[in-house]
């Protein structure tokens, strides 16, 4: 039995970690940030970084530091019917209502579009069935994930990546220091890069491919929960620092490409998908085309298929003796097929209220499991915290779904509302609320 890891052992699990987490929206919000941030990239950068890199690390070290079993263990610390709502509701959000459908609606407009004639819901549709009919297969053998993400899919992706990266920043368009910011980024870019962050969906994925790592590391003979939780941070650690680089180049390769597509920036439609077809072709020709949908559909791919791991093995365990897993792999796998022809656009505008309201429980919730010892992970902190937390971000989808006279009145009483951060101040007033309650439970009770 082994006490820890190999470096080729974590490297593949790393590698692993890596391709579950890097898809379709890592690689089309980071393009577009550059291009809208400019001159303004490095304040955006960082907010971006600090919720696509930082917090998902976070939430990997969370769930392996608090030795959860993942994230109904971690949730459950705040009580069984969160523990049972918030699950599902996160699950749901990164599986089969918005995230594994975005992964085949962006493969298919980015990659697969130009290429299509006429009647182009019927080109969508025989794309999506490909696509999940090859997600549903390497679902199917979970067991087999570490090899077919970590050593098949995942390499194979970052190759084709690297061209296209590397050829774009080799010969820029223009300077970053040339291209003027727009829209948010020119007075708050970093914490409109630091919301954009959201729309990647990392920080609730960390909380569901938190137990895949836990579960490969075991699998590789690893066993000690110490050990398993330094292995955890460890591979955390390894992919995110990747992921931050990507990040970084991305966007980067972003705003110097800015010249390529400025004039169709401004169109609302306009996504960074639509942005790197453009850069491939301008690199590339024809071919760019070409490699550029064998690129997204590479990475688009290898995401799909750990979400429908995630999503399957997490229902099976929440609901026992409905659906086996194999079920629960088509039924997700058949409803995203579904979703992602409603077309990418639709998907991350209807994804857009989710995401501010379910975010804030999710890093608060990540936070308190990282931490927890601290308070011995204490029932009566995690409650009030949560709780807190929840009314802010109800206040906040209030803003996003434009019920103003709420957001009017919330923009008054909390702190940092209107950058979409209001959920901070009534999160710490919470947890200060625990931690008294929790002493003074002590004290009355003669344990101090």
């Amino acid at each position: 039995m082994n006490e820890k890891l190999t470096p080729r052992q974590l490297t593949l699990i790393g590698s692993m970690l890596f391709g579950l987490f890097f898809g379709a929206g890592n690689l089309i919000f980071p393009l577009i940030l550059g291009a809208k941030a400019g001159r303004n990239l490095p304040a955006a950068l960082l907010g971006l970084l600090i919720t696509a890199a930082g917090i998902p690390l976070l939430g990997v070290m969370s769930i392996g530091l608090s030795r959860s079993e993942g994230l109904l263990d971690l949730s459950g610390r705040v009580s069984p019917r969160f523990r049972l709502l918030f699950t599902c509701a996160l699950y749901l959000t990164i599986g089969p209502l918005f995230a594994i459908p975005r992964c085949a609606a962006t493969s298919f407009t980015i990659g697969v579009s130009s290429f299509a004639g006429e009647n182009m819901w019927l080109w969508q549709l025989g794309f999506s069935i490909c696509f999940f009919g090859v997600v549903l297969y390497f679902s199917l053998k979970p067991s087999k994930i570490l090899d077919s993400v970590g050593k098949l899919l995942n390499p194979a992706f970052l190759l084709f990546l690297g061209i296209m990266l590397v050829a774009a920043l080799v010969k820029p368009v223009q300077s970053v220091d040339s291209v003027a910011p727009s829209g948010d980024y020119i007075p708050a870019a970093f914490s409109t890069g630091f919301l954009q962050g959201y729309d990647t969906l990392d920080a609730l994925a960390s909380l569901a491919f938190g137990i895949i790592v836990i579960r490969a590391v075991r699998q590789l003979g690893v066993t000690e929960p110490e050990r398993v939780a330094v292995s955890t941070v460890q591979a955390g650690v390894a992919s995110m620092s990747l992921m931050a680089f990507l990040y970084a180049a991305t966007a980067l390769v972003g705003a110097q490409s800015f010249g390529l597509y400025a004039e169709q920036l401004s169109d609302s439609g306009f996504t960074g998908g639509d942005a790197f077809a453009i850069i491939a072709r301008h690199y590339f020709g024809k071919g760019g085309g070409l490699l550029l949908a064998v690129t997204v559909t590479l990475c688009c791919i290898k995401t799909a298929v750990g979400l429908v791991t995630s999503c399957a093995e997490t229902f099976e365990e929440m609901f026992p003796g409905k659906l086996s897993y194999p079920q629960w792999a088509v039924v997700f796998s058949g409803a995203s097929l579904l979703i992602s022809n409603f077309g990418l656009s639709k998907i991350i505008e209807f994804s857009a209220p989710v995401l501010y309201f379910l975010y804030p429980l999710a890093i608060v919730l990540i936070l308190l499991g990282l931490f927890g010892r601290l308070f011995g992970h204490s029932r009566q902190v995690y409650q009030w915290t949560m709780w807190f937390t929840l009314s802010a971000a109800v206040l906040e989808l209030c803003r996003v779904v434009g019920l103003r006279s709420i957001a009017d009145f919330a923009g008054r009483v909390l702190p940092f509302y209107t950058y979409g951060l209001g959920w901070v101040v009534p999160a710490m007033f919470g947890f200060c609320v625990g931690i008294i309650l929790k002493r003074l439970s002590l004290m009355l009770n003669g344990d101090e």
